[in-house]
């Protein structure tokens, strides 16, 4: 093992200083995958932060954004130089300009990562009222949460947890079914209703690509699980309190009138964090 690569669903952490012991001991370096954690903490330190390397994204489905796009936190200084290097076509172009060589030359592998200035001016506009947009996903967050607490407590569905150590940015609001057939008719009621609701990813193990690498079906069955039973609400900005409710109605709506009689099972092998 080389490095690991946790991820922070849904602008929640995972468990860094667990993993940082581990890394720490083995000589193993971490990469977090914080796409979704722009603005999120683990116990008063930033996601991105904890690794010796940080990925943010900017894509249009994030809290800020600029369209695409993304951004590298390097928090190691020995492997600053080379991601440099990288983002900028492979050359030492910006040694260059502060200097340090007398001229620029294509030194090793890269591409043109540099994001235009409108995009940036763009991000930055949202990077300034970045503690505002926290605060408004929060509140349709907590919504949803009272609102649906009375499914969970009947065993329709499971809700989502932040543990206390987590200050999440509340990214998304997903909600876990009882198997994949609920979740799939629940999806499909939630469309004829025009509510775009989505159920995520496809595992990586089980995607064509990752077939080819030597994934194989049931070796994670846990992901398996989860990813066919999770179902994501609509949750941005400019929500409204009526299409929200209504979002909430159609759900309650759905599963108190559907065959769903057993309780939603909670994954092996994941504890049960305390909520926020």
């Amino acid at each position: 093992t080389k490095v690991i690569v946790p991820v922070h669903y849904a602008g929640v952490s995972c468990e860094m200083d667990v993993l940082l012991t581990i890394a720490r001991q083995r000589g193993i370096r971490i990469i977090e995958d914080a796409a979704q954690g722009v603005n999120a903490f683990y116990s008063g330190r930033a996601l991105g932060s904890l690794g010796d390397l940080g990925t943010y994204s900017f894509h249009e489905t994030k809290n800020v954004s600029c369209g695409e796009g993304g951004a590298l936190c390097v928090n190691d200084p020995s492997l600053l130089e080379r991601a440099e290097i990288i983002r900028d076509k492979g050359t030492n172009r910006r040694q260059f300009f502060r200097g340090q060589v007398d001229k620029y030359t294509w030194v090793d592998i890269g591409s043109s990562y540099v994001p235009s200035e409108i995009a940036s001016a763009f991000l930055y506009g949202q990077l300034e009222q970045m503690d505002e947009i926290t605060t408004r996903r929060q509140q349709l967050y907590h919504f949803y949460r009272t609102r649906l607490k009375p499914l969970e407590v009947e065993g329709l569905l499971r809700l989502p947890r932040i543990p206390e150590d987590c200050d999440s940015n509340f990214h998304l609001f997903y909600i876990l079914l009882p198997d994949s057939s609920t979740r799939d008719l629940l999806l499909d009621h939630l469309k004829s209703q025009g509510i775009m609701a989505v159920f995520h990813y496809i595992p990586l193990h089980t995607s064509p690509m990752g077939l080819r690498l030597g994934g194989r079906p049931g070796s994670l069955p846990v992901t398996e699980d989860l990813s066919s039973r999770l179902l994501r609400l609509p949750l941005y900005y400019d929500l409204t309190k009526h299409d929200q409710s209504r979002v909430v109605e159609c759900v309650s709506e759905f599963l108190s009138q559907s065959n769903v009689h057993s309780a939603v099972p909670v994954p092996a092998l994941i504890s049960a964090d305390q909520e926020m």
